[in-house]
């Protein structure tokens, strides 16, 4: 992994983006300068199209997902994906490349010269992902612990990340019964650090579920840091791997004395005139969408266009959202709050189908603007469901430090939450956000918010 802005990104998926970006300008710029007879008068001629098609290649590949880091079985998830990447991009090499000048006679032969090699390279990015990942490259990783929080690690490592090779389990000094397969545990043949050289262990996650003195062998780890082996808490795995913060095992002091959480004047300002130049050019684009939605929820049935209700924002104040009305508006008649639900009977027609596009969120830009909400952050709860929540979930109210956001980590890493068990899931995420988040940060959740709007991921 590495870390960029405070955000932890694949060593592998960023060499897949550089070396795809790299092939794409070589194509196109390599097909142009076949058609006329040479790169030094194909640079000048096209080099504006090649680079703006390489650019929006990148953006159209990454918000699709086709570089998560899948699991192995996903095939048919990769398959749909990238057939989602070609209904876009080979439409629009064909529109920017016949921008062309209309007196080069092999124009035509540019365009599908390019069509072609964005089909192999996607082709090839699926092939790659699922059949060709080395298994050298995969980081080979001991997990020192054996109880119930190095059961959730290693399962946690097989589910999400295929990169990952677990070579065993060390019990713990003070973990009497282990709650790991008896055959991945390591019997320790001399020190940690000579266990460690002999199985070539890349990182070590220290994940002990009792952690009373004595229960950590301090100097042999730190010698293990000093031969180049990479030592992680459990929190600090969590963070690196899945980009979320574990509540379960998570202390106050390790929020404190950690890294992140850092909310300074600079970066706010920052983000605000992000927020207002983005909301901005998001609502004049947007403008023919709300105008036809505003006027198909007043046909299908009576009642308000828009939807205001109370929600918390930064530092527990209370505003209101504005939403377009996807819900009868006897929703609820008996005056008791509830979450949305899969298929809920509650929604009209119209909202259905802008809820799956997320449609009904577009008149929240003009809270941005107003500045009760940021475009990105964790995502604004009725003040009911959040004093529920703040008594039964820990450092929930850590949450409310930032702005709350119209998408956020949280939406585009988990499915729509609605039990207090989902809450406690999307808060790791939120979490993490405010703990990493930078202008980074909200870029990357802006590319995958359009891969959710587009596969509908999440929707209720």
């Amino acid at each position: 992994m590495i870390r960029i802005f405070n955000h932890y990104v694949h060593r592998a998926a960023l060499r897949s983006m550089f070396f795809d970006l790299s092939l794409a300008l070589l194509v196109a710029i390599g097909a142009i300068a076949f058609q006329v007879g040479g790169i030094n008068q194909a640079v000048p001629l096209a080099g504006t199209h090649v680079v703006s098609f390489a650019a929006c290649l990148f953006v159209i590949n990454s918000a699709s997902g086709l570089y998560e880091v899948a699991p192995l079985g996903s095939l048919g998830r990769a398959c749909a994906r990238a057939l989602l990447v070609l209904l876009v991009a080979l439409p629009l090499a064909y529109a920017i490349f016949g921008l062309l000048p209309s007196d080069l006679a092999s124009r035509g032969a540019v365009q599908f010269t390019v069509m072609a090699g964005v089909s192999a390279l996607v082709m090839r990015r699926v092939y790659v992902s699922h059949w060709a990942a080395p298994h050298t490259a995969r980081t080979r990783i001991l997990i020192f612990g054996a109880g119930p929080a190095a059961q959730v690690v290693g399962n946690t490592l097989k589910a999400v990340d295929p990169n990952a090779h677990i070579v065993g389990y060390v019990a713990g000094p003070n973990e009497a019964v282990a709650a790991v397969p008896e055959h991945e545990l390591l019997t320790l043949t001399g020190s940690l650090t000579e266990t460690v050289e002999r199985l070539n262990v890349d990182e070590i996650v220290v994940a002990l579920t009792e952690r009373r003195a004595g229960s950590m062998p301090l100097r042999q780890l730190l010698d293990c840091k000093l031969a180049g082996i990479k030592v992680y808490d459990l929190n600090s795995h969590f963070e690196k791997t899945l980009g979320q913060i574990r509540i379960d095992y998570l202390s106050a002091s390790w929020l404190i004395f950690g890294d992140g959480f850092n909310q300074g004047a600079f970066r706010t300002a920052v983000k605000r005139v992000f927020d207002i130049l983005s909301a901005t050019l998001l609502i004049v684009l947007s403008a023919p969408i709300m105008l036809v939605t505003a006027l198909l929820i007043k046909a299908e049935s009576r009642g308000p266009m828009l939807y205001r209700q109370e929600r918390v924002g930064q530092l527990g104040k209370p505003f209101k959202v504005t939403k377009f009305r996807s819900m009868r508006t006897d929703a609820e008649k008996d005056g008791k709050p509830r979450w949305a639900s899969t298929n809920d009977t509650r929604v009209t027609r119209v909202g259905n189908i802008i809820r799956r596009l997320r449609i009904d969120e577009l008149p929240q830009l003009f809270n941005v603007l107003k500045g009760d909400m940021s475009l990105v952050g964790p995502r604004p709860e009725r003040p009911f469901f959040v004093e529920q929540l703040t008594q039964e979930i820990p450092f929930y109210a850590v949450r409310h430090s930032v702005k709350p956001g119209v998408t956020g980590w949280a939406q585009v890493r988990y499915h729509y939450g609605a039990t207090v068990e989902d809450s406690q899931e999307k808060l790791q995420y939120d979490l993490y956000y405010v703990k990493n988040h930078t202008l980074f940060l909200d870029l990357v959740v802006l590319l995958e918010t359009v891969g959710v709007v587009l596969t509908g991921k999440g929707a209720r």
